[in-house]
């Protein structure tokens, strides 16, 4: 029925919707990669968290999942590769060339399997993204297919998504740390950050002035750009742009798993192709529209009962945008839809790292080797890595772990790990200093950890000075 088409659908998003379809479905590749490589490590039978022991305790879970009555690392790992093969079909194009119902049946499947593992990865899964890209992956399953026109429902039901993640940020920085409102925050962030990237030496070091000119960017970016999504093309197309060019000056300066890479991806459901002829380099690309296509009536029903829903959903986190106690990364339902997102509400001052060390020796007497992770900071002579879009986990965890937060948990049964040589563990790291062989003892040290000035750069080629602060977790041993 083509006059459906013309209700619920647009022929201007041809650019748009291949973009997030793709992109999303690449998300999910990376995501699902992570979970086959690093959850039986992290979560696995014989893990630091182990989701058998999880299960047998816990209540009531945090949402649906396969694992509910059996879990196994073979099934996890089944899990995961089967999503992995399903997003790298969609890459590929190939759900896109048949009805509406193939891409949404792939990314529901998609989506179910991914939130199977987001609901018994506790803490290791306890961020942002995660809910994130699953909301992202259900809402895109309704963008139809290469035999339909692109709904126009779940372009704005993106979009909506797109205003929740920037704006909520946007509120949770003006809210929380006073360095965020007399825009000073970037004097430390680049270099208290999770985990800098090989660019984040050279942010850090930019003029305080320009530091100051950023913040006020990303407060506008934020705060004020948003709103201009659901306003008329080329508006909407230009304030998607604003949205992508801010996330690509963050993907420059930090690693951020996938956090910017996705919401580079949901901003393109703003952008017209046609509207990019506003742009120099877009005129020559406005003219690939989709053309006229129809929309079956069961499709069209679909995506008016996914808005209908999404609607529905969307009270409670517009209400928790308003809330003097505004929850950051959230969900308010088991199918984690409609969620609250935002980053960042506190800026840290000074860095402090854990570093472990094993002794085949004597515990006073040494000599002690440190452990190498892949992502967080350590050898001081070593450059950050690029690591995102790419989720390291155990190093996230370890900056939490820094910070403060409970982490002995999960953190004890890996020191335990290192002193029985565990493989998998060992393979989550860059370097065992005693190559494969068991320490005699292992401890954990925190460190004092700031980039090198320009002169101290020069003078000693390192991106870190380091000064020790005392025992984290004192020697242990086997028999300890």
């Amino acid at each position: 029925m083509d006059w459906l088409g013309g209700w619920f659908g647009t022929a201007d998003f041809g650019l748009g919707r291949l973009v997030l379809q793709r992109g999303v479905a690449a998300i999910f590749v990376i995501a699902f990669v992570s979970g086959a490589l690093q959850f039986p490590a992290l979560l696995g039978e014989h893990g630091l968290l182990p989701v058998p022991r999880y299960l047998a305790r816990v209540v009531r879970l945090p949402g649906p999942t396969l694992f509910r009555w059996r879990y196994s690392d073979r099934l996890l790992r089944a899990v995961a590769w089967t999503g992995a093969v399903l997003g790298l079909s969609v890459v590929a194009g190939l759900p896109q060339r048949g009805p509406a119902w193939v891409p949404l049946l792939v990314f529901a499947a998609m989506w179910l399997l991914y939130m199977s593992i987001v609901n018994v990865g506790q803490v290791f899964y306890g961020f942002g993204w995660e809910i994130l890209l699953l909301e992202a992956g259900f809402v895109t399953a309704f963008l139809g297919s290469d035999q339909t026109t692109t709904p126009a429902i779940t372009l704005f039901a993106l979009r909506w998504l797109v205003f929740r993640l920037e704006f909520g940020a946007g509120l949770i920085k003006m809210r929380g740390d006073p360095a965020w409102r007399d825009l000073t925050a970037l004097y430390y962030h680049h270099e208290t950050q999770p985990m800098p990237n090989p660019l984040s030496w050279w942010f850090h070091h930019l003029p305080k002035p320009l530091h100051k000119a950023e913040v006020l960017g990303n407060h506008v970016a934020q705060l004020v750009v948003p709103f201009f999504l659901f306003a008329p093309q080329p508006v909407a197309t230009v304030a998607a742009v604003v949205i992508i060019a801010t996330q690509c000056w963050l993907v420059l300066s930090g690693n951020f798993a996938w956090l910017n890479a996705i919401t580079i991806i949901l901003a393109f459901s703003a952008v017209s192709t046609p509207a990019l002829a506003v742009f120099p380099a877009g005129a020559a690309g406005a003219g690939t529209a989709e053309g006229v296509l129809g929309m079956p009536a069961w499709f069209a029903v679909v995506v008016l009962a996914m808005g209908v829903l999404m609607l529905a959903l969307s009270w409670w986190p517009l209400r928790n945008l308003f809330s003097r106690n505004q929850v950051m990364n959230g969900s308010f339902n088991r199918w984690r839809l409609a969620n609250a997102y935002g980053a960042f509400g506190s800026i840290t001052r000074e860095r402090y790292e854990v570093v472990v060390e094993g002794t085949a020796g004597d515990p006073e007497t040494g000599p002690w080797l440190e452990y190498g992770f892949r992502g967080k900071p350590g050898d001081p002579g070593r450059m950050p890595r690029q690591f995102a879009p790419y989720h390291l986990r155990l190093d996230w965890l370890m900056w939490f772990l820094a910070l403060g937060s409970p982490g002995l948990n999960w953190f004890v049964p890996f020191l335990n790990k290192l002193l029985d040589a565990d493989p998998a563990t060992l393979k989550l790291l860059r370097r065992d200093p005693f190559g494969g062989e068991r320490p005699a003892w292992v401890r954990a040290r925190v460190f004092s950890c700031r980039f090198t000035t320009w002169r101290q750069r020069r003078e000693t080629g390192d991106w870190w000075v380091r000064e020790p602060l005392g025992d984290f977790v004192p020697p242990i041993s086997r028999s300890g």
